[in-house]
């Protein structure tokens, strides 16, 4: 089975094989670039006092470049409800907020988890690519023009208290989870498709998804560790969401506004994201996870106390929490039966 073209093999992570040495230079080059094009932009455009006027969203994103990092949410998680909820600004202001800000931040993680030789499933990640190019093109062209703000703004809640219910039931037996799977073929190939075009729709809506729905199937379907499958969805997010920027910015819609906040935040991100992929190495994961649990829940109630709610708008709501929940339950016996058959 293990030598099969479309087989899972599972590689286990108790062995005592030191890790390969982490390579850094990349990591310290690309900082050094960064802050070499904001300072240059800093200067050419003499942006200094509107920056420090967008200090609020570079402290959110503090946090939310930690938890860009060290789970699989988006700093988007962060941002999109701190403009869209807080400061009242519109949807696809926070989206195009959200892919501008994790362009940086989940790029710097990106390649500090690279250096650090995190291992990741790579097959997967790139299967995932063109298809969630397409799913952002679908996303972007069909399906913003035809949802109003409020169904966005409740997508996104019901996306993450999705994950915050997922995470309270199975949260110390995911953390237990020790090996992870190599998907090789067409199992790699089927994975990828998926993800990659159910999680760019998200994306195109919301400015983050894929990331989380990636660490879903790779922990329920495949019970892969939690350090492979964050990293693996912090690599993935970070590809859609310089795809997502690359394809806003040909529409021209990036709003000034977006650009003020990304000039605020990217500074602090670019560091966040990285010490983040770092501390989900060395610290307890359950804790790390029933914070973020606790965050999607709370940006859950904090969007229906935001809203106007009708009738429609409730079975909404209602409806996309049952179809989340029986997707994680399938997902979740298709794991347990894989691992029962690998047993065995």
């Amino acid at each position: 089975m293990a030598g099969a073209p479309d087989a899972v093999s599972v590689r286990s992570t108790d062995h005592a094989t030191p890790p390969r040495r982490a390579v850094w230079w990349p990591w310290f080059a690309w900082l050094a670039a960064f802050y070499a094009v904001w300072l240059g932009l800093q200067l050419s455009l003499g942006t200094w006092e509107q920056t420090k006027a967008h200090w609020p969203i570079a402290v959110a994103m503090a946090l939310g470049s930690y938890v860009a990092g060290s789970t699989p949410m988006g700093g988007g998680t962060i941002g999109f409800p701190m403009l869209v909820l807080l400061f009242e600004l519109p949807p696809g202001l926070g989206r195009n907020f959200a892919l501008a800000i994790q362009s940086i931040g989940m790029t710097s993680a990106t390649i500090f988890i690279l250096c650090l030789r995190i291992p990741i499933e790579g097959r997967v990640i790139l299967w995932s690519l063109p298809p969630a190019a397409m799913g952002l093109l679908v996303g972007t062209s069909i399906l913003v023009p035809m949802l109003d703000d409020t169904i966005v703004k409740l997508i996104f809640a019901c996306l993450w208290m999705s994950f915050a219910v997922l995470t309270w039931l199975r949260n110390r037996e995911l953390c237990a989870l020790r090996g992870r799977p190599e998907l090789r073929g067409a199992t790699a190939r089927k994975v990828g498709l998926l993800v990659g075009l159910s999680g760019g729709i998200t994306t195109a809506l919301t400015g983050v998804g894929i990331d989380m729905i990636l660490y879903s199937v790779l922990v329920l379907s495949f019970r892969c560790e939690l350090v492979t499958a964050i990293a693996s969805s912090v690599v993935l997010m970070a590809s859609t969401s310089l795809m997502g920027v690359g394809l806003h910015l040909s529409l021209g819609d990036i709003q000034p506004e977006v650009f003020a906040n990304w000039l605020a935040a990217s500074p602090v991100v670019i560091l966040g994201a990285p010490l983040g992929a770092y501390l989900v190495t060395l610290i307890s994961r359950a804790r790390t996870m029933w914070f973020v649990a606790f965050l999607c829940a709370f940006s859950f109630v904090w969007t229906l106390a935001r809203v106007e709610l009708g009738p429609t708008q409730i079975v909404f709501v209602i409806a996309n929490l049952i179809v989340a929940g029986l997707i994680f339950s399938a997902m979740d016996r298709s794991g347990r039966a894989r691992h029962d058959r690998v047993v065995r």
